[in-house]
């Protein structure tokens, strides 16, 4: 879908949620349990006049997001969210639904699993040729396709520059991730809800900032940043600073209060770069006024847009870089097929038409998202990766398991991203036991490394966009080491999120489409459901994007001429 929003798009900020319409009653009607709410104001209208507002209605305001004008409420009147959309200082109100979740494990990530264990014993690494700085880096072969190996020569990142992971959390008792973690800038903002997440581990369920019981934002953080320190592995950039933003409960769900006091958060604490590697739900297609969908569904829908639009922007503005995942459905984002999929929680999916100039994908077709696409090792397209002219800006290393057919490497886990990976989720989902020992037949994608201390990291193999788009997040980061300058503000390095992203396209290696342009993936054991037609030419297309990054050009390519950062 277009990144530029249409001009009709409804001016809020509510819940990126499944919203459940309540029995409304009238002005009397009897009280209900106490629900909660996320409310927007209208544009222009102040805190104050939005406050009392939503008093009027019969809601109290727990906590506020000024900045983008979101509320969220608590009331116990069942007529609430009616009485919040007659006012005219409100656009209306949204139950507390979940909005997002990380990309399912189970169907891309984790395809191998240990059914895939045997077939993958002694093939090593799908690229031989990364060069080892840590003991496991002979198996990073995305690091050699985008030359960081050879740029951190130059340029191993900055430890000014702050880099935060909108994801899961990020488990900073890994030794690879503590060298670079900031727990001074760390937050979570996603307390643990038991319907979903389980029992709370801590008082008040808020879990410490340098805890991950997802997984996924720890492989995230890893490939962005881990340390080049003797130990596991190193990251793209493996001197910056990582910073976890946790808008993601446990259970890999999202909703709207985290991910925009996350956002809000990186623009205001001066963080250089923030990584999306999610994506938004129930909706795998957020439009305006798709006539499949009900009112309330369309009126959702179109919160969600805007509420999107407004927490990317605030962030863009206050000089954050924005990457994000392109997705996961291989299908072409700017020719979408029929959804399918939606509402994937709390309601049952049904057949959605999606008109490419009135739907979004986010946050990959969010304003200012630079989108990440997938390659294997052999530089092919990965068949789960979404494309297109009209969202694709580069590709990046995400994997893919099938990759290499004909060679001895096809359907092997080093074809995947390996990175840092919790021990905890790793014994929850039984390939490292209770004594932190990594169980029998695990030992080909489970690794486990210690130091001289007895302090030991653990990592896993993914794929996923998911696992791109933090390529391309260290890239930007090593562009704002390179040629930021002091951040009076904040003490650190800053660079305008434009010129990072032109630098970015400027220096990624050019990647023409294959002939022929229809790609399929017949012996990859994939239906005619993953063809896909790479339209442009070498200089951009659907693909590719501007090209598959390159970190050593990036930052041995000085800026255009007359640019300053």
């Amino acid at each position: 879908m277009s990144k530029r929003f249409t001009a009709g798009a409804v001016a809020t900020a509510t819940a990126l949620a499944l919203t459940v319409t309540l029995p409304f009653g009238g002005a009397n009607a009897a009280p209900a349990e106490s629900t909660e709410y996320t409310v927007v104001a209208e544009s222009g209208v102040s805190a104050d006049a939005a406050v009392a507002a939503i008093a009027a209605a019969g809601g109290e305001v727990v906590s506020r997001t000024e900045a983008v004008g979101l509320y969220q409420v608590r009331t116990n009147r069942a007529d609430f969210a009616q009485r919040a959309t007659a006012s005219n200082a409100l656009i209306g109100a949204a139950e507390q639904k979940a909005i997002g979740r990380k990309p399912k494990l189970d169907r891309v990530e984790r395809e191998h699993l240990l059914a895939a264990a045997e077939a993958t014993k002694g093939t090593g690494s799908a690229n031989g040729r990364a060069k080892r700085m840590d003991p496991l880096d002979d198996k990073l072969w995305g690091l050699d396709m985008i030359r960081a190996d050879e740029a951190r020569r130059t340029e191993p990142g900055d430890r000014r520059v702050t880099v935060g992971v909108l994801d899961t959390g990020v488990d900073a008792s890994n030794p690879d991730i503590a060298a670079n973690f900031s727990w001074l800038l760390s937050r979570n903002f996603a307390p643990d809800i038991v319907d979903i997440d389980g029992e709370c581990e801590v008082a008040g369920c808020l879990d410490p900032a340098d805890t991950d019981d997802g997984g996924h934002g720890t492989h995230v953080a890893g490939t962005i940043g881990a340390a080049a320190n003797g130990i596991g592995l190193s990251g793209v950039a493996p001197n910056v600073t990582l910073v976890n933003l946790k808008g993601g409960q446990d259970s890999g769900y999202f909703f709207l209060n985290p991910v925009v006091n996350a956002l809000v958060y990186a623009g205001d604490a001066g963080l250089d770069v923030v990584n999306m590697s999610f994506y938004v739900d129930p909706w795998l297609y957020n439009c305006t006024a798709n006539p499949a969908d009900s009112p309330e569904a369309q009126a959702e829908q179109r919160a969600i847009i805007e509420a999107m639009k407004r927490s990317l922007e605030y962030a863009h503005g206050k000089g954050v870089t924005l990457v994000g995942a392109l997705g996961n459905n291989n299908e072409d984002l700017g020719n979408p097929r029929v959804d399918e999929s939606s509402p994937d929680y709390g309601g049952t999916p049904y057949p959605r038409p999606i008109d490419n100039n009135s739907c979004w994908d986010l946050p990959a077709e969010g304003p200012h998202v630079i989108g990440v696409s997938s390659v294997g090792p052999s530089g092919k397209k990965s068949d789960f990766s979404n494309y297109g002219t009209e969202q694709i800006s580069v590709a990046a290393p995400g994997g893919w398991f099938r990759d290499g057919f004909g060679t001895p490497t096809f359907r092997t886990d080093a074809n995947m991203i390996l990175s840092s990976y919790p021990k905890k989720v790793l014994q929850e989902e039984g390939t490292v036991d209770a004594d932190g020992n990594i169980v029998e037949g695990a030992e080909e994608f489970v690794f486990k490394d210690c130091t001289a201390s007895g302090q030991c990291g653990y990592y896993t193999y993914l794929q996923g966009t998911s696992m791109a788009a933090p390529h391309a997040s260290g890239v930007a980061a090593l562009i704002v080491s390179k040629f930021g300058k002091k951040d009076k503000q904040h003490g650190g390095l800053t660079m305008s999120p434009n010129l990072v992203e032109q630098h970015l396209y400027r220096t990624a290696a050019e990647h023409a489409c294959p002939e022929p342009r229809l790609q399929q993936y017949r012996n990859e054991g994939r239906d005619e459901t993953y063809d896909a037609y790479c339209a442009g030419d070498v200089n951009f297309n659907g693909f590719y994007g501007y090209g598959i990054i390159d970190a050593y050009a990036a930052v041995k390519t000085p800026l255009k001429p007359g640019v300053q950062p």
